[in-house]
């Protein structure tokens, strides 16, 4: 199983389009926020094909109805709002777009992955048996 993590990718179509490839061989695709314009979110669904999209709300992301809007046309993209839970490959997963809230979730034993982004920071550590992950971010800053 392959899940391709991305965050705050804040309108770069460049990147996105670069990530592609990548996103080609996964599972699943989560993005923690900060997509940023609803176009990011079309060209994600194009994309991503069938492949399950898990987003959540970055403090970015402005125009959250027309993301929304965008989304609807494909049906393997999930709009969590602001904290997502579900599970994928007998993984319980969380993502939130907040290290603080993200931190918090690790914590808890609900949890084998926790994903956020926001200080566009790699990081990943474990917090007893759960993998507390960012993948940093896409944008290319």
């Amino acid at each position: 199983m392959k899940i391709a993590v991305l965050s705050d990718s804040h309108d770069n179509i460049w990147k996105l389009a670069q990530a592609m490839p990548h996103l080609a061989s996964a599972d699943a695709i989560i993005h923690c926020g900060d997509l940023c314009s609803p176009f990011m979110i079309t060209r994600l669904g194009e994309g991503a094909g069938s492949r399950p999209v898990h987003v959540v709300w970055g403090n970015n992301d402005g125009d959250r109805l027309l993301l929304a809007r965008n989304a609807r046309p494909f049906p393997g993209i999930t709009l969590h709002g602001e904290i997502a839970q579900f599970e994928f490959g007998g993984l319980r997963i969380g993502v939130n777009h907040y290290p603080l809230v993200a931190r918090g979730l690790a914590a808890s034993p609900a949890y084998d992955l926790v994903c956020y982004g926001h200080d566009h920071m790699a990081h990943q550590e474990w917090m007893g048996s759960c993998l507390l992950l960012s993948p940093g971010e896409l944008m290319g800053l």
